[in-house]
């Protein structure tokens, strides 16, 4: 692929995470910290003692990531379904009772970065199966299932390209 169109793609994954909430910025950035080993999260992240126990509660969560990403099913047949979407559906429903992601596209954005892009055809049954769970608050699912569009839900065929915009944290600088 030619550099011009990679940058592009890059810069509309950067526009994409810049229409999320703060929060949901925020939480995809701490997870994505905590999902891919990248900082610690307890000193990078925890504002207070509520805090430091929702990053220790997500880091026990995100331990099933990496059996997921080796358990991704490749082909067309049954075979394996149940073990990789019942343990994404729990991870999932981890992050969204966490009340910070507000929508399939902050969720789809965050699994494919923690998983990678063959994770992309399971997200939309994994973000309903989760959505829809007894745990997930009424209002809370309605509004989650609401943010799945229909071409997201019937989508012909998925990109394997690999995610290439990655936020990370950065710091305040002191007044």
């Amino acid at each position: 692929m030619p550099k011009a169109a990679i940058a592009s793609l890059t810069i509309a994954e950067m526009r994409e995470f810049a229409s999320f909430s703060p929060a949901e910025q925020r939480y995809i950035r701490r997870s994505l910290d905590i999902g891919l080993g990248r900082q610690d999260a307890f000193k990078l992240w925890a504002r207070d003692a509520a805090e430091n126990a929702a990053i220790r509660s997500q880091y026990v969560a995100y331990q099933e990531l990496k059996i997921l990403r080796a358990a991704i099913p490749t082909d067309s047949g049954f075979d394996g379904i149940e073990s990789f979407i019942g343990k994404l559906t729990r991870v999932a429903a981890f992050d969204l009772a966490q009340e910070r992601i507000e929508c399939f596209s902050a969720f789809r954005f965050l699994y494919e970065r923690l998983l990678g892009a063959d994770a992309r055809p399971w997200l939309p049954s994994a973000f309903c199966a989760a959505s829809a769970l007894p745990q997930i608050k009424p209002s809370r699912r309605k509004v989650l299932l609401q943010s799945l569009s229909e071409a997201a839900a019937t989508a012909p065929g998925w990109s394997d390209r690999a995610p290439s915009f990655y936020p990370e944290y950065i710091a305040r600088e002191a007044a």
